[in-house]
């Protein structure tokens, strides 16, 4: 039981604010580092290619990024069922849900990765890829769809830890693929002159080195994890376990799937405005994901500290979880809107010293203070929609925020309105406030004081 307390948290007892900012903090690290990773392929390229390699990288990643919905949906679910698991002490049926998470997602990964790989060029078409950038845009896309399968394994290992309540190995597995990720980086784009194509597979290897070790630490240490699992479960689909996975995992599979697809509407429309324009379009994608460090850190953490719990039935410490949630969130998105306002040259000088490029990077900068407010303002409520495992509400989330909101504002605002790329940018900053909004209606109903939507069912 000693050895097991070090990798498995118990979020039943103890201090919320304590347990919360020792989990999230590691969980923040990992995704800090994720991004510095992700904006080092734009960096490098865009200082070797200028204009053109970011706009190739830019198009190329949303694509690839796309197709992570699956990965992003179920290992979300599943980090859920996890941590209810643990809290209701049925730690016996972790082992049986592990291996059927893997079988079904890995299965997703190749299935998504040939179909990729085939419609790779009409993809790129319906994108309005400038064809300056094409070539760039088709090799990162290509290297991307090839090395699929290593973002979901990495995706589902992280999901089983953050579960079980460890932050911690995440982090420094991923510590490990981001200092990787650099190296290569320099090597493939430089001396190898390999351009966006280049960045794609410094990243695929580092996810897949990352994925690996994450997995062998995994599977060494399952008996001090606390569930039993042997090599046969990863080959097998527990009928009972899929039920679960796919009740839950669908929803927040079609939610990440929606506002994934509706950042490729909106960034489709942008790209047509020409290559200065979808070069600033990738910075403002990374800038996004800035914006949503500590919120998905903290909405991770929580998600899991609710799941926790809901599953041992103390629900007085939900909305704890919840409140210091808002406070870290609100207090870290006020310093951030504070240091790009008073220094917007440093901040987007990062990525280019293009004067164009520039000049269109400050028309955003009123824009980047809605992303940093929207996002801190969903961290608490996702916590509660995803750690309760309502699958229900997960799905309007789901339409609501990533259809009907983000497209129907960026139409309404680019198209209708004619603020044209700008519209199309406000719109998606606005649709960020959704879950919000959907979460407070949620809490003061009170639906989520139960346990059937995962443990017990009606």
């Amino acid at each position: 039981m000693a050895n097991r307390k070090s990798y498995t948290a118990d979020f039943t007892q103890g201090s919320v604010a304590k347990h919360l900012l020792r989990f999230s903090t590691p969980l923040f690290l990992s995704n800090l580092l994720q991004v510095v990773y992700n904006m080092v392929d734009m960096i490098i390229v865009g200082q070797a290619l200028g204009k053109v390699g970011l706009s190739g990288v830019s198009i190329g990643g949303d694509v690839s990024h796309f197709l992570t919905f699956i990965a992003m949906g179920f290992s979300s679910a599943g980090q859920v069922i996890i941590s209810q698991y643990i809290g209701a002490r049925q730690e016996r049926k972790v082992g049986t849900f592990i291996g059927t998470m893997f079988t079904f997602l890995f299965g997703c990964a190749a299935v998504l990765s040939v179909i990729c790989l085939w419609l790779r060029v009409p993809i790129l078409n319906l994108m309005s890829t400038p064809a300056e950038s094409f070539k760039e845009a088709l090799g990162y896309t290509t290297v991307s769809a090839a090395g699929l399968i290593f973002v979901y394994g990495y995706n589902i290992v992280s999901a089983v830890l953050r579960g079980i309540g460890d932050s911690k190995h995440p982090f420094i597995f991923i510590s490990i693929a981001a200092v990787m990720n650099i190296v290569l980086d320099l090597i493939f784009v430089f001396p190898l002159h390999m351009g966006a194509a280049g960045a794609a597979l410094a990243t695929v290897i580092s996810q897949g080195f990352s994925f690996i070790c994450c997995a062998v630490f995994l599977w060494k240490r399952r008996d001090r994890l606390g569930f039993e699992i042997e090599a046969k479960d990863f080959l097998h689909l527990d009928r009972e376990m899929l039920v679960k996975l796919t009740k839950l995992g669908v929803p927040m599979a079609i939610k990440s799937a929606a506002i994934q697809f509706s950042k490729l509407f909106v960034n489709s429309w942008i790209n047509s405005y020409g290559v200065v324009v979808s070069a600033v379009a990738g910075i403002v994608n990374k800038f996004s994901s800035i914006t949503n460090l500590l919120s998905n850190s903290v909405n991770t953490a929580g998600a899991s500290m609710v799941g926790q719990n809901i599953g041992a039935e103390k629900y007085d410490r939900v909305p704890k979880v919840m409140l210091t949630s808002f406070l870290m969130t609100v207090t870290a998105s006020i310093l951030m809107s504070l240091v790009t306002v008073l220094f917007p040259e440093t901040v987007f000088g990062i990525f280019t010293d293009e004067a164009d490029v520039l000049k269109v990077c400050m028309q955003f900068l009123p824009i980047a203070v809605l992303l940093f407010f929207g996002s801190a303002f969903r961290a608490a409520m996702n916590a509660l929609l995803n750690g309760s495992g309502n699958y229900r509400i997960n799905f309007v989330t789901a339409i609501l925020d990533g259809m009907v909101m983000r497209i129907g504002l960026a139409v309404l605002l680019g198209l209708v309105l004619d603020m044209k790329y700008i519209g199309f940018w406000l719109g998606d900053a606005l649709a960020g406030f959704t879950p919000f909004f959907i979460g407070l209606v949620y809490y003061f109903k009170g639906n989520w004081r139960t346990r059937k939507y995962v443990i017990k069912e009606e």
